[in-house]
């Protein structure tokens, strides 16, 4: 057994899920170290132990629960002195949280940092408006432009966890900026739960495109990102700034989730395939050169192979630059919790590797089209023998990335170089840098 601390208190941030836990992390990180807090992310051990966990679907929920009852053994063999859970499984289950595993200190919902900040012995701090202490690569950073979700989406539990939609003030988000400017961050990915719906209840009208008018002024920005944008209500005027602005990529992540309108009606999308086509067809008519990503879920309940086909036919025909693909997950207290889930869990699967072998030639195809072009690259990180990028086209951890062979040149991390791409795999580009 440890012997017990008797200095300053150590605090590590275990974070659990999706980019707005993290930005929710580094928020909580900014108010400790300004409370004069000696804290930490994701390191082996600390004295104080907080999980931001996640609970939106079975796998994460899974994970969030392991991450919990390992902590709690390790705070029963004294390695550490005291657990707290926080976050989205936390919001959604703390009753039976408290009740399944009582070792943990205190739980706490999303929307109760200064009580959490108040069981660390620190004060909420109104004051830090933009501070967070970041963990993610110094070049780039999330920035959430609003917390909540309006949507009645049928299969989706967030705004259980998250509550309603509440937009950041466009000022509030532009001194963030400037201060992750000052920091050194180029690139800034904005991120909510629905980008589309920012604005509404602040200024009583959709208020993105404005947003984005305001951050290309921001000294030291030279990409920003739009993810999680929702489809029915999209804002056209968003597609002017993305042509118009060089700052703003020309990347988009619209999550569709299904084609089949059926199946749409019954996700409470708000939308039709007709409807979704005619979306599409308009990004790529006002925007030619955007790289479009999607999710889908396959085995929704009642989803047939008809529908499944159609789904898979149109992933074919729309040849997205990237998707990703999931099975459904049935959540308690959804709306879809009402149907039956009637899809195996072998043939929600099976309809997964489908679809993704279907984007996997899709993107073979659209990557052997780079051969001989040359891309600005963002350079993220050095690993084994090769210094790794990004195009405009392509976010983090779950898109493409540019391959430099690190024997042949030297490339300071967070640097924008020319690179020309020689070869090409599935999800791999293989360029050199192009000298002035």
């Amino acid at each position: 057994m440890r012997t017990k601390s008797t200095g300053k208190k150590k605090i590590n941030i275990v974070t659990l899920g999706c980019s707005k836990n993290i930005y929710d992390s580094e928020v909580l990180m900014g108010q400790l170290k300004a409370n004069g807090k000696d804290v930490a992310h994701e390191q082996k051990y600390g004295d104080i132990i907080v999980i931001n966990t996640c609970g939106f679907i079975e796998n994460a929920k899974e994970e969030s629960i392991n991450t919990i009852l390992n902590y709690v053994q390790l705070k029963q063999e004294g390695v550490v002195e005291k657990v707290f859970v926080t976050g989205c499984l936390s919001e959604r289950y703390k009753p039976d949280l408290e009740k399944e595993i009582p070792d943990v200190n205190q739980y706490f919902g999303t929307r109760d940092l200064p009580l959490l900040l108040k069981a660390l012995g620190a004060d909420y701090k109104h004051e830090l408006v933009g501070e967070r202490l970041t963990t993610t690569p110094r070049h780039f950073a999330y920035l959430k432009i609003a917390e909540g979700c309006d949507r009645p989406c049928s299969f989706c539990a967030i705004p259980l966890m998250r509550g309603k939609h509440k937009s950041t003030p466009i000022e509030d988000l532009v001194t963030e900026a400037k201060k992750l400017a000052k920091k050194g961050t180029k690139e800034l990915i904005l991120i909510a739960q629905d980008l589309t719906y920012y604005g509404l209840d602040l200024y009583k009208k959709r208020a993105l495109a404005d947003l984005l008018k305001e951050l290309v002024k921001v000294e030291g920005i030279e990409w920003i990102r739009l993810h999680y944008a929702f489809p029915t209500g999209f804002p056209e005027d968003v597609l002017e700034v993305i042509k118009n602005e060089p700052k703003v990529c020309n990347y988009i992540d619209i999550p569709l989730q299904h084609i089949s309108t059926s199946v749409l009606k019954s996700m409470r999308r708000g939308t039709t395939k007709e409807k979704t086509n005619r979306l599409l067809d308009e990004f790529r008519k006002k925007v030619p050169n955007m790289a479009i990503r999607t999710t889908l879920i396959c085995g929704y309940p009642g989803e047939t192979e008809e529908d499944f086909q159609e789904m898979k036919e149109w992933v074919r025909t729309q040849r997205f630059d990237r998707l990703g693909c999931f099975t459904y997950s049935h959540e308690e207290n959804t709306h879809a919790y009402n149907l039956e889930d009637d899809v195996p869990q072998k043939v929600k699967e099976r309809r997964v590797e489908e679809i993704m072998e279907v984007q996997s030639q899709i993107s073979w195809e659209l990557n052997q089209e780079k051969i001989g072009k040359t891309f600005r690259v963002l350079i993220d990180r050095k690993e084994g023998d090769y210094f790794i990028g990004r195009t405009e086209f392509d976010s983090p951890d779950v898109d493409n990335e540019v391959l430099i062979n690190a024997e042949e040149i030297y490339l300071p991390i967070g640097d924008f170089v020319d690179v020309k791409i020689k070869d090409a795999s599935e999800f791999d580009l293989f360029g050199e840098v192009i000298n002035d």
